[in-house]
Order: C-alpha cells, then structure tokens, then sequence
C-alpha cells in the first residue's frame, strides 16, 4: 500500500517506485500522471525519466484543456497525449498509469484476452478492453484510448505497447495495474496446464456496499 503524501509528485514518485520494484516495468517502459479534482492542470512524468528514479523534479505541469506546458525545464513524455485526451474524457479520472506489464503485453500478443479471476479483479478493474495497434506517441494511441475510457473503463490494453489505467486517486490507479497485471499471470500459468480459467461471478458488483 502506497503512503499518501500531500504532493500528488510524491504519490507517482513512490508508485513508480512500486512498479518497478514488482516488474511490471522494465527500463523506462513507462510515465504516468496527476492531477488534483476539478484541475485543468496535471503533472505527467518528463520525457526519459526512469519509473524508479522519480522525485518532484522528474514531472512536468501541462494544462489539460490545451496541452499548453506551464514548465519550460524539462519536455514531457512523448505519450503525453494519452494523458490529456483520457483527462478530456473522464473529469473523474484523477490519475493515469501507463506502464508496459510483460504478461499483459505476451497475452495480448498471442491474442488471448485477460481473464478477471478473483474478487478483486473483479472489484477493481471491473473490465478491460484492448484498442487495436498504434505506433508508441502518436495521437492515436490517445484517441483509441479516451474512446475507450469515455464509456466507464478503466482498465484499457493499448495492443503491442501497454496499458493504461485510470482512477480517482493514485493510490486506487496503484492497485488497478498491480491487479491487471495479476490477472494477466494467472491467466498465463492456466493457459500453460493447457485449461481456460472460468472468470469470477460479477452479479455481486451492482449491489450497493461493492463500490470501488
């Protein structure tokens, strides 16, 4: 579980720190954003910046209505469409993780989907959904993404490339790409026994007290 320092840098500093720490992200396989409620502004990781060495320094201010950038010191990632174009979409979404997770990205290239097993997956990623091929940073990548999320998801597979993933905190986009990646795992060691998982029951999740 992630510490909640005020600075929303801190936050994604410590999660990329997790991320790593975990595997879902080799070299700099990765960037992600912030943004408090209701801003027009968000902080997005700076382009070339490793997920396991991030400080305040490592994020660059943009504004989310015009991608006008409000830093001048550093440039930000090159996927920093993907961020604005999901913020356009979901006023909701306060947090983006985009990350390249190994056993997300080897089902998707073998064209198996993920398969949501536990109550938890089922809790927190509730659906996922995979946008067809687009070249890592450009503008279809977020396109294909936002068209997605605008509908309710969260959880999108970006084909060959990665994922994104989004929530209200950065903590709760913290846990939606550990349980992604999770799910992706089990369905790989089924997949090798040579058996087809059954996905877990989701009746339970319109009931009031299953809110995420």
């Amino acid at each position: 579980m992630l510490h909640r320092p005020d600075d929303l840098r801190d936050q994604l500093a410590l999660l990329g720190q997790a991320v790593v720490q975990a595997g879902l992200v080799v070299g700099s396989g990765g960037n992600l954003s912030a943004r408090a409620p209701g801003s027009d502004e968000c902080w997005v990781t700076a382009a070339g910046t490793w997920l396991d060495g991030l400080s305040r320094d490592s994020f660059v201010r943009v504004r989310i209505s015009d991608g006008a950038v409000l830093d001048t010191t550093a440039a930000p990632s090159s996927e920093i469409g993907l961020h604005l174009a999901t913020y356009r979409v979901r006023p909701d979404a306060n947090a983006i993780v985009h990350l390249h997770p190994q056993t997300v990205l080897l089902l998707d290239a073998i064209g198996e989907p993920v398969r949501l097993v536990t109550t938890d997956h089922a809790f927190y990623l509730r659906q996922v959904v995979t946008t067809p091929f687009s070249p890592p940073g450009d503008a279809r990548v977020g396109e294909l993404a936002a068209a997605a999320c605008a509908g309710g998801v969260n959880c999108v597979i970006l084909s060959h490339h990665g994922c994104s993933v989004i929530a209200d905190s950065v903590e709760l986009a913290h846990k939606r790409a550990f349980y992604l990646e999770e799910a992706a795992q089990l369905t790989y060691r089924a997949l090798t026994l040579g058996r087809t998982l059954q996905p877990v029951p989701t009746d339970w999740l319109d009931r009031p007290a299953a809110t995420a």
